[in-house]
Parts: structure tokens; C-alpha cells; sequence
């Protein structure tokens, strides 16, 4: 096999490879061979099928899949030995490959257009000097995080009745199908909240399942179905309520200190405000962290200049969309994309040289916050069988065969979050003190 690159010009080449009939056709009469051992053909017995009609039926297609399954390799292993800069993927030229006569030719030549990034080089001790913003909590902000923490700490009470914002657990009934489910109120639209308030245990409830959520996502997360499985779900159902769980905002005692701050941190008024200040405070560290990490980012693309390959990404991108956008839609939206690839090559940069990598366990972690956060305040750890709950769910997200993109979205985002933690870690930045509203309106700005 012969295989050579050559040049147009800095960012764009063609990867030439010759394939000869000493490369694959070992390979095209092993499994001719294994062909006719297995093939079931009318008027032989198995194993007996001649060899020529063997490959006059499945020669041409072994043939094409063996090429296609070495060119891969060959083509994989090139771009990894020689390091090249690639970006996109490697582009097949389809006319060459369409003028190929696969009955009679022995010796094959496809040709890859390719597109590579320009020399770039990250050296975060040169970004210039950023702002991280200290932001000291004041009383207002104190007395309205108490009072979110008595709703959300608050006590748990089974109602007789179903009133707004509560968490209703029932079972769904249609046809053969029955389904248990925990719907909180806020996952209905409000024009068909009245379906469930004023219900009582026992009731039966009939609606539209497909009318009554605020979307798709909420439906999915009351049914237990996958969030492209929903459709399905049209026409009437029977909802019967088997249980009503209501939030009573918690009183300030002890019993409320310690589900907030832990067993012992507090045993008076006084001193639960004081550990909620450093609370209140180190969250909106994060939140000025977060806002560093935006402008690192942006001071990044700002100063490290990379070189695209215009032309060949056009292409590719049409190529890659299947006809989904036009020409003229990729140009309007190309700064954008070429924003976002340079941004990944940066990122892989700092990622190769601080040794950043993201573990199975982290991404299973940031499945589960998205599981919290989708519950709101309804959850509570201290709830018998919590945890296992949300567990179940986020593997459930995680292993959702007709959505593999899930585990690669959650990983990509933690990716992102450990190397953006490693160029703030890594750079230089002065620290100005601002109130809160202040800092919110520099947030809003971005």
C-alpha cells in the first residue's frame, strides 16, 4: 500500500492512497471461504455452494467493505504517526471514488482532501491581566437566601388535598400501559393545573397526557420515557393519585440550622446568620469565578491567533450536515463555528499540557446535579431512598441507547469545566471589591 500527502498550501492537502490486490485479497478470500461454508442456497447442500457463484454473489460487496475497513485504519493510523494538524475530518473526493470499477480494477486510488490549523502556541503567563471580582453579601441578600432555605428545609406534610406547587406521586394508566410517577405542579401548564388541584388521594384523574406539560422534558421526567419517546404519548390517561407531598417553610430552630449547615454548626439565631454569610459569600465566589472564567476565555481567543482553512471547512460542514444547511446559511453563522473551533483547539492545548482528564465517576456526578436541578427544591437528601432515585435516573440519561450523545455532552462539559479551573489556576488577575448589584449587572452584560 502506498500512501503520500501533498500540499496546497499550508492549511489545506490530499492524502493519496493506493490500495493493490496484495493488500486485501487474503482478507476477500477468508471470508469468501467463510461465505461458503455458512451460505444457504437453494439446490445445494451447505458448505457444497461452488466457489465462483459464492463470488459472483457477495465478491463485489466483500471487496468494497474490506477496502473501506482498511482505508480506515490506514488513513487513522497516517494522521496519528505524522501528528497532523488536522481540523474537520478528512474528506473523501466522491467523483474518484464513484469512477471506480470494482468488477474489473485490481489496484484502487482514493484521495482525502484535508484541512489543517496553523501553528499556535498558548502561554497563559502572557494573557493579560484579568479582574476577579470579590462580592461581600449584604443584609437583603442574607434575609432572601434565608428565606428560599425555610422553603426548600422545610417540613415535608402529606396533605389531604392538591394545591399549587406541590409533588403528587400516582400512577398512569393507558391501555396496557401503567406507569408510576412523581409529578410536581410546576411541570404543568397553568391552564391545566386545575385537572389536579383540590385532588385527593384515590382520585382518578383524566387528561390529555400530551396537553398538560410545560415540555417535552417534564413529560419525559414524569413518565420515566426517553425525552424523544414522548411523541407517543397522545390521548387521554387515567392519573390516579396515590400520595400528596407538600414543602411547609421550616421555622428558625436547631432542627432547621442543622439540616442547612450540619449537625452542630449552629444553636442560635446568631450564629447560623454568621455561617450563612460564609455560605452566601463562597457561593458568589463561584459566581465570580465563573465570570473570570468567561473572560479568560474570551482574552484567549483575543490574543491566540490560529490560522483556519476557510474553503475546506465550508465544504466540510455542508458535507457533514447532509443537505440540512445551504451554502449561504453556513456563511452566515461561519465566524461563529470558526470561533468555536479555535476555542477547542485551545482548550485541547491546556488540557494536553496541565494533564487534563475527566473520570467515568465525574460525569455520573454532574448527571446527577442535572437530575437535582430538574427537581428543584423537591428533593431532599435526608428523603428515604433519594439518592438511589437519582441515581437510577441520571444512568437511565447516561445509558439512553437512542440518545448516545448524552454521556458525551455531560463529559464534554466537565472537560470544559476542568481546563477552564486550569487557565484561571494558571494566570495572572487583580481582585476588585463590588457590591452585589453591581456584580450582577457586569453578569448581565456578558
Amino acid at each position: 500500500m502506498n500512501i503520500s500527502l501533498n500540499h496546497a498550501n499550508d492549511l489545506q492537502g490530499r492524502l493519496s492512497v493506493v490500495v493493490s490486490e496484495a493488500d486485501y485479497q487474503d482478507k476477500v478470500d477468508a471470508k469468501l471461504k467463510d461465505y461458503r461454508k455458512k451460505a444457504s442456497i437453494k439446490g445445494f447442500r451447505p458448505g457444497m455452494v461452488p466457489t465462483a457463484l459464492v463470488k459472483k454473489l457477495y465478491g463485489q460487496s466483500v471487496l468494497v467493505e474490506e477496502i473501506n475497513h482498511l482505508l480506515g485504519h490506514t488513513v487513522s493510523d497516517y494522521i496519528k504517526e505524522n501528528k497532523l494538524n488536522l481540523v474537520g475530518e478528512p474528506l473523501p473526493a466522491i467523483e474518484e471514488t464513484d469512477s471506480i470499477d470494482w468488477e474489473k480494477d485490481t489496484e484502487f486510488t482514493f484521495h482525502y482532501d484535508l484541512g489543517f490549523h496553523g501553528d499556535f502556541t498558548v502561554d497563559l503567563s502572557k494573557i493579560k491581566s484579568l479582574t476577579s471580582y470579590e462580592i461581600k453579601a449584604e443584609k437583603k441578600e442574607i434575609e432572601e437566601t434565608i428565606e428560599n432555605l425555610k422553603k426548600q428545609f422545610g417540613e415535608q406534610t402529606h396533605p389531604d388535598t392538591v394545591e399549587d406547587r406541590d409533588l403528587v406521586f400516582g400512577t398512569f394508566t393507558q391501555g396496557d400501559w401503567v406507569e408510576k410517577s412523581a409529578i410536581p405542579l410546576h411541570a404543568i401548564k397553568d391552564k391545566s393545573k386545575k385537572i389536579f388541584l383540590g385532588a385527593k388521594k384515590d382520585d382518578s384523574l383524566k387528561f390529555d397526557i400530551d396537553k398538560v406539560f410545560v415540555d417535552d422534558k417534564s413529560l419525559a421526567l414524569a413518565t420515566g420515557k426517553k425525552e424523544d419517546e414522548v411523541a407517543d404519548l397522545k390521548g387521554e390517561v387515567t392519573y390516579v393519585v396515590e400520595d400528596i407531598t407538600r414543602q411547609i417553610p421550616s421555622e428558625l430552630n436547631v432542627e432547621f440550622f442543622d439540616k442547612v449547615l450540619g449537625a452542630g454548626k449552629a444553636t442560635d439565631e446568631k450564629t447560623f446568620r454568621e455561617e450563612l454569610v460564609k455560605i452566601v459569600d463562597e457561593n458568589y465566589k463561584r459566581e465570580a469565578n465563573y465570570l473570570l472564567k468567561i473572560d479568560a476565555e474570551k482574552a484567549l481567543l483575543e490574543q491566540i491567533k490560529i490560522d483556519l482553512p476557510d474553503a475546506f471547512l465550508k465544504t466540510w460542514l455542508i458535507r457533514i450536515n447532509e443537505g440540512k444547511f445551504t451554502a449561504d446559511d453556513i456563511e452566515k453563522d461561519f465566524d461563529n463555528v470558526k470561533k468555536d473551533i479555535r476555542w477547542n483547539l485551545i482548550k485541547n492545548s491546556v488540557a494536553d499540557k496541565f494533564e487534563v482528564k475527566v473520570e467515568y465517576a465525574e460525569v455520573v456526578e454532574k448527571a446527577k446535579d442535572m437530575v437535582r436541578q430538574q427537581f428543584g427544591g423537591y428533593l431532599s437528601s435526608d428523603q428515604p431512598g433519594i439518592e438511589e432515585m437519582i441515581e437510577k435516573i441520571a444512568m437511565g440519561y447516561l445509558s439512553d441507547k437512542s440518545k448516545s450523545d448524552n454521556f458525551m455532552n455531560l463529559y464534554n462539559q466537565a472537560f470544559a469545566d476542568k481546563v477552564s479551573t486550569a487557565i484561571v489556576e494558571n494566570i495572572s488577575f487583580k481582585t476588585s471589591k463590588i457590591d452585589v448589584d453591581k456584580f450582577k449587572a457586569i453578569a448581565a452584560a456578558l
